[in-house]
């Protein structure tokens, strides 16, 4: 009798495209209506309803109650992380969408991953703190360093009271296929990002748009997005 984790169940709870496109949808980070989720998954209500009640047994979402109205989210990081090396997964094997959308090339270059800055422009802001000594790769295990920790005080990133979650994270970027930044620090420095108005979040997408003096500012600080970079595309505002 085989014993430990059993993968199957949520194997399964991931295995109904309409359940997969829910997660997908709140791998933004935002909670959501049962109604905005039935939409994205393009079932009825109550097939909505049904999915809902499945996913949040089965430990990846999370019911939150504002008055009468109920609103889901992942369950944490580890969920959007594992969605997101499944997804980097898909892409290298050769299961992709049949009608890739309009904004797919935006949300290539600078996307939000649950909370953290994901695609080009991630990928770049982990490079740049690896090549600049800010952050050191010890076998895949990413550690700050203590110019990591200078640079992310002067940025404003505010490290303590982390809990549980580990400070770096490598996260496996399905569009580019390489590592970008999660953990503590991935997800202060988007914070910082936002809140130093280089760039923001397009609504109801997971697209970031960057500003052009906003471009320039994290170029400056992490280096080139991309091989064209942001600004020859509708990556900017």
């Amino acid at each position: 009798m085989t014993t430990g984790p059993d993968i199957t169940r949520i194997a399964a709870l991931l295995g109904d495209a309409g359940r997969a496109n829910m997660l997908q949808a709140l791998m933004g980070g935002q909670a959501l209506t049962a109604g905005e989720l039935a939409r994205e998954a393009g079932v009825t209500p109550q097939t909505a309803s049904s999915h809902l009640a499945q996913l949040e047994a089965g430990g990846l979402i999370a019911r939150r109650c504002q008055g009468r109205h109920s609103y889901f989210a992942l369950a944490g990081a580890e969920v959007a992380e594992a969605l997101e090396h499944l997804t980097a997964l898909a892409g290298r094997v050769g299961h992709l969408r049949t009608r890739p959308g309009p904004r797919d090339p935006e949300m290539r270059r600078a996307r939000v991953c649950y909370d953290h800055l994901a695609g080009d422009a991630g990928v770049a802001l982990l490079d740049a703190l690896l090549a600049r000594g800010r952050v050191e790769d010890r076998d895949g295990s990413l550690l700050l360093t203590e110019a990591g920790q200078a640079f992310a005080r002067d940025f404003g990133v505010v490290l303590e009271g982390a809990g549980r979650r580990p400070l770096c994270k490598a996260c496996l970027d399905w569009s580019v296929r390489r590592s970008h930044m999660a953990g503590v620090l991935g997800a202060g420095l988007l914070s910082r990002i936002y809140d130093l108005g280089w760039a923001r979040r397009v609504e109801k997408t997971r697209i970031v748009r960057f500003t052009a003096p906003g471009l320039h500012a994290f170029e400056q600080a992490f280096g080139p997005v991309g091989r064209e970079g942001l600004s020859r595309s509708t990556g900017i505002i």
